[in-house]
């Protein structure tokens, strides 16, 4: 009767949002599209789905949408959210009450999925102005996997098996599971879970290394695709320590008020995906390689939510050779590498502007140069997507931090070589100045600083080099670029997608170099330009050999 009655609840809901929804564009037609609604996700294949889903029903409904697909951890993802750079995103009851509350409840409550999301999502509104909308209808729950061959050799079956046996398991675990109180930490202080060794993976590459042997447990979600494809034995949670982890749109609070449609219309999804739906699209990203875009379009029509069928181009598109991909996608290519350029141009530009002057300055003060310049080299010793998530306190996430973080690398190569070239001048041409009676400041500009040329524009081609490479992580913060294909096709394992970001950034890289080197040329000394453009092109005698 219950089950009855909640899915009467569920229709009536679902009928009334539908009129809200259409009263609610019929609206934004007569006044004017509002701004674009930003749907995000997390860099796992489940989330782009969703993402993907939210969007396409939202541009159903005459909403323009922006995709931030591939966030990094929870974290990212909520902090974009309560700062307003994001809109909604897909995410977890359990997520929420255990990583982003950092809550518990009595178990006699924890058994119980709507007495959790009422929880959840009245902590929520209260403290951070957010709002779940009613859950989808699926639960995706941590699945601890083990081989059938691990299993049948030390006898698993339960994760207090496991623990058990732990001492002699390697464990593959994602980073965000590794440091969770509802992951490893809580698992080792409930079941006494020690493994031999805990290895960090990205979630795109665990379940190929527990295939290949690399580890011996893994942590997945109970609807990957992927679980059935390697033929895994789940372990079962037999002290019921994982919470509940229903899937809902997790929205701002200012999205309601500003378009209320966008609310209206996301809410159609609620109670409408099962867990057996969700393991057979997943299957169909995760396995099949079929494309995000592609699977959540059928499955929007499939419930009715699109009008429509699925073409047999899209499909065939979807599992084409790569260089009908990278054509199919040329005009969102084009996009990425523009928004790429644009990073790398910015963040070079004021690294040149703060670099250079930097440099000079410590020329004259000597004492300070060495200690001033391995500071800057310390930078360069953190990793690129550890800087970018120390931006994210400060800045939120977005173009903002990534431009930031993108210009602290660039400092270090820049003001080194500007220091260097300046200092090691020809000591015979700055001492010939000096004897003309030239001041020091006109050394500098007319002898010392034409000599050091061709030393500060290698530190800049080569920050210019580093830049590229780094600002394809920024897409873990959602500012774009060319690390959006890269993030998505690695938690999507597919390669075409991986290839198509990384082989245009190490094109760009070739030709921002190239184009620096021009200018290298063109601003050397006239006396060094001939030498520069015959190491470039070969002496006359080579050329000619």
């Amino acid at each position: 009767m219950k089950r009855i009655l909640r899915s009467l609840a569920l229709v009536e809901f679902a009928v009334a949002a539908s009129a809200h929804a259409q009263s609610t564009a019929t609206e934004t037609a007569t006044h004017g599209q509002q701004r674009p609604v930003v749907i995000a996700s997390k860099p796992f294949g489940e989330s782009y789905l969703l993402c993907e889903i939210f969007a396409q029903l939202l541009e159903s409904r005459g909403m323009s949408v922006e995709r931030r697909p591939g966030l990094g951890a929870t974290e990212i993802a909520f902090g974009a959210l309560r700062t307003g750079a994001i809109d909604a995103y897909p995410e977890y009851t359990g997520t929420g009450l255990v990583a982003v509350l950092h809550d518990s409840l009595p178990d006699s409550v924890m058994a119980d999925s709507r007495a959790v999301f009422a929880h959840v999502a009245r902590r929520f509104a209260d403290e951070y102005g957010v709002r779940w909308l009613p859950p989808l209808g699926f639960q995706n729950t941590y699945a601890i996997a083990v081989t059938r061959a691990t299993a049948n050799k030390y006898h698993l079956r339960t994760l207090s098996d496991l623990a058990r046996e732990g001492s002699h398991l390697t464990a593959g675990f994602t980073a965000d599971f590794i440091g969770r109180s509802d992951g490893l930490v809580g698992l080792s202080r409930v079941y006494g879970l020690h493994p031999r060794a805990v290895r960090p993976l990205a979630p795109a590459v665990k379940y190929q290394a527990l295939a290949s042997g690399a580890v011996d447990v893994i942590d997945g979600y109970s609807t990957d695709g992927l679980l059935a494809r390697y033929d895994l034995v789940t372990l079962i949670d037999d002290r019921h320590f994982f919470p509940p982890y229903e899937a809902a749109a997790l929205v701002n609070g200012k999205l309601e008020s500003q378009i209320p449609s966008a609310v209206a219309a996301l809410t159609l999804l609620s109670g409408r995906l099962d867990e057996k739906i969700m393991r057979q699209l997943n299957r169909r990203v995760e396995v099949d390689g079929e494309d995000v875009r592609v699977v959540a379009a059928d499955e929007l029509k499939t419930l009715g939510l699109i009008g429509g069928r699925q073409s047999t181009t899209q499909v065939e598109q979807s599992r084409s050779g790569f260089a009908r991909y990278l054509w199919d996608r040329r005009g969102d290519l084009a996009v990425l590498t523009l928004r790429h350029l644009l990073l790398v141009g910015l963040a070079l530009l004021a690294a040149v502007i703060v670099a250079v002057p930097l440099g000079l300055f410590l020329e004259r003060t000597r004492p300070l140069a060495e200690p001033s310049i391995g500071a800057l080299g310390v930078l360069q010793t953190i990793p690129s997507i550890a800087l970018l998530a120390f931006m994210i306190p400060l800045l939120g996430v977005g173009v903002i931090p990534a431009l930031v973080a993108l210009w602290l690398y660039a400092l270090y190569p820049i003001a080194r070589g500007t220091y260097t070239g300046v200092r090691d001048a020809d000591p015979d041409a700055v001492a010939a100045a000096e004897a003309l009676g030239t001041t020091p400041v006109q050394r500098l500009m007319w002898v010392r600083l034409p000599l050091a040329a061709p030393v500060i524009m290698a530190g800049i081609r080569t920050a210019a080099v580093i830049t590229v490479g780094a600002a394809t992580l920024a897409a873990f913060i959602g500012a774009g670029g060319l690390g959006e294909p890269i993030v998505a096709g690695l938690a999507l394992a597919d390669t075409r997608m991986i290839l198509s970001g990384a082989l245009p950034a190490a094109a760009l890289a070739l030709v921002v170099d190239g184009v620096l080197g021009v200018v290298e040329r063109l601003i050397a000394p006239a006396h060094r330009r001939e030498g520069l453009w015959r190491t470039r092109a070969g002496s006359p005698r080579e050329r000619t050999a």
